[in-house]
């Protein structure tokens, strides 16, 4: 079974043709918005009145674990490159329905941070790295719009269970609502292995499905590590995770401090995520056309805007304006980051490769509850921290465009 159509083939007969695997791809994303912050911050309030806990102390349990499964994810995320996508994904999705139910059991405060870690590691962790992995090693003239189409999951989850968990909220206790996740992530075990039951291991992928990257060959995880394009690209990564996420977990006391209720605050987020898939299916295709290095260098440059909208914010209307901007580097960066480590360091060990990235995102997002909450309690108004967020976002800008400026010259060199 090859990779995918050329680049000229028709959308509807590319989606035809790879339906199964861009539909699987789809599933893991979405299901991994049970271990994502969008969807553990719905419970914050309720975890920190159960346990005693104030901003900085549950952001610090929160920082705690995901730190750690930032960690495990180093090793972890090279399984990708020994394990198929189907055995693979089909455990860890049975791992997240077991960690979701040890949220919903767990009684005491200090298994917070372990709970929290199997959340962290087994939906944002591992059940999003499978799915973006086999998206950009199975495909290579249409890597950006298999990219695209599959994380399509991830703006669902974030369209949908903030609103329905929310909702339900006000009837169900929120413990019963965690097992409810628990028998949505395990139903997902079945579908996946009906979806994957024809595909393809890693070592049976012929010589065209491999593309390589920087001077025409395949980079290690070690000799990625030792380049300078890794390290200038470090602070977007980071960045975007850390204050995206500190954004979404500080969800329920932003709207309070600004005087809105939290549900007329998630209300927004369907447009967040309408934007966010015309800008990931926008991204996909043009990244097919342009590729990653004319365009990455620029895709954060909205988010600044993002994060002064929510700084100077008076109404929602405002917010709405900024979840829009929001939306727009968020869609791009579920392709170009992804595409990105394939095309400048070759696909043969792009799981390995692909882990570090993981990891330095989840560690971000460990950072950025932490930073936000730690500063709440000193008084640190969160309006005020969002300014602060829009200057650094310009200057991990700068860095990803002088990193890949500089790394363009031996890209050339790839065949």
């Amino acid at each position: 079974m090859t990779s995918g159509p050329s680049r000229a083939e028709p959308l509807g007969s590319f989606l035809s043709t790879n339906r199964q695997w861009l539909a699987a791809g789809a599933l893991l994303t979405l299901l991994s918005s049970f271990g994502q912050t969008f969807f553990i911050s719905i419970f914050a309030g309720q975890i920190q009145d159960e346990f005693g806990l104030t901003h900085g102390s549950w952001g610090a349990i929160y920082a705690l674990g995901t730190t750690v499964s930032a960690v495990v994810m180093l090793w972890a995320g090279g399984l990708t490159d020994q394990f198929r996508a189907r055995s693979l994904g089909m455990g860890v999705l049975t791992l997240l329905a077991l960690s979701c139910l040890a949220m919903a059991v767990n009684p005491y405060a200090v298994l917070l941070p372990l709970v929290i870690f199997a959340l962290r590691l087994m939906g944002q962790g591992m059940t999003s790295h499978i799915a973006i992995v086999a998206m950009a090693r199975w495909f290579v003239a249409t890597r950006g719009r298999a990219l695209a189409i599959a994380t399509l999951g991830f703006s669902l989850g974030e369209a949908i269970l903030p609103m329905v968990f929310v909702s339900m909220m006000t009837v169900l206790d929120w413990r019963l609502l965690w097992v409810i996740a628990a028998g949505i992530a395990l139903a997902g075990v079945p579908a996946l292995g009906r979806l994957l039951r024809e595909e393809r291991t890693p070592q049976s992928m012929a010589t065209q499905d491999q593309s390589t990257g920087m001077s025409g060959r395949h980079w290690t995880r070690r000799e990625a590590l030792t380049h300078p394009l890794f390290w200038f690209m470090v602070p977007a990564l980071v960045g975007l995770s850390a204050f995206g996420t500190a954004f979404f977990f500080q969800q329920a006391h932003y709207a309070e401090v600004n005087g809105w209720s939290h549900l007329s605050l998630v209300a927004l987020f369907p447009i967040y995520t309408a934007v966010g898939i015309g800008a990931m299916v926008l991204s996909g295709f043009a990244l097919d056309r342009f590729g990653t290095a004319r365009l990455i260098p620029f895709y954060q440059t909205p988010i600044i805007a993002a994060f002064l909208c929510f700084a100077w914010a008076d109404q929602l209307t405002l917010v709405a304006l900024g979840l829009v901007f929001f939306a727009i580097t968020s869609g791009a960066n579920a392709t170009f980051p992804n595409a990105f480590w394939a095309e400048f360091y070759g696909t043969r060990f792009i799981g390995s490769i692909k882990a570090m990235a993981a990891a330095a995102m989840v560690l971000g997002s460990a950072i950025g509850p932490l930073i936000t909450g730690v500063l709440i309690d000193f008084g640190v108004a969160l309006n005020t921290q969002y300014i602060g967020v829009a200057v650094y976002f310009a200057g991990a800008s700068l860095s990803m465009w002088i990193g890949v400026s500089r790394a363009r010259r031996s890209l050339s060199l790839a065949t």
